[in-house]
């Protein structure tokens, strides 16, 4: 069956979840901070994962915003950074959270799709406001037909009603459908659901999850999506 659709996780994938904490330790003045940047950015990821997979399995939804509220500050509390004249700084990152930068070639990459005659859209545990302030700030909405939000059916990914928001919104069979995504959980997911998944993994020492279900594709960066279409 012929691809008609790529689909895109968002943050990790096309938005670079560890920009906020790297830019805030840029700052001027932000000497301190820039000690620790980097557990907070590892911590702050894997707890807003973790959070999700658990609230999803307990049915104890909620946006994504509250989660990675609460993870940032499991982040900061690991850092001692929780004090209250560090509220500046808490604030300062969630704002810069909605900022997120893309991956340099994602522009490049989506053109090539739309050029290509493929839908694109994305799909993420992302509340639409946060979704809507990162795809701004990246310019790339123009690149988009549509932006799925876990929101439309309350409960995080990998559960099977998220990936069905895509074939539901373009009408198409899972196996029309190459989803990206840069966790290995995600691509396993989606390739459970039916989809053919890539994973793009930036970091060379992650291995495959060892799950009932494989992606089909292997990357190691988004510049190289396009040439599924030849595959």
């Amino acid at each position: 069956m012929a691809t008609t659709t790529f689909v895109f996780d968002a943050y990790g994938t096309l938005f670079d979840v560890s920009a906020a904490a790297r830019e805030l330790a840029a700052e001027p003045g932000r000497e301190e901070f820039a000690k620790h940047w980097p557990k907070v950015a590892e911590v702050w990821r894997a707890k807003q994962l973790q959070y999700t997979w658990i609230r999803a399995i307990t049915n104890a939804h909620t946006d994504f915003w509250e989660v990675t509220q609460n993870a940032l500050d499991n982040a900061l509390d690991v850092v001692k950074l929780n004090a209250p004249e560090h509220r500046e700084l808490r604030e300062r990152l969630l704002q810069l959270y909605w900022e997120l930068s893309a991956y340099p070639e994602v522009p490049k990459a989506l053109q090539e799709l739309k050029d290509a005659g493929m839908n694109t859209a994305i799909l993420s545990n992302g509340s639409p406001k946060m979704l809507d302030g990162a795809v701004q700030n990246a310019g790339i909405g123009h690149l988009l037909d549509d932006v799925l939000s876990v929101e439309d059916v309350g409960i995080f990914k990998p559960a099977h009603q998220v990936y069905e928001l895509v074939t539901k919104r373009f009408e198409c069979q899972p196996q029309e459908v190459i989803f990206v995504s840069s966790n290995g959980w995600d691509a396993a997911g989606a390739a459970g659901f039916g989809f053919r998944s890539c994973w793009v993994h930036r970091n060379s020492g992650e291995q495959v999850d060892r799950l009932p279900w494989k992606p089909e594709f292997v990357l190691t960066d988004l510049k190289f999506v396009p040439d599924l279409l030849r595959l």
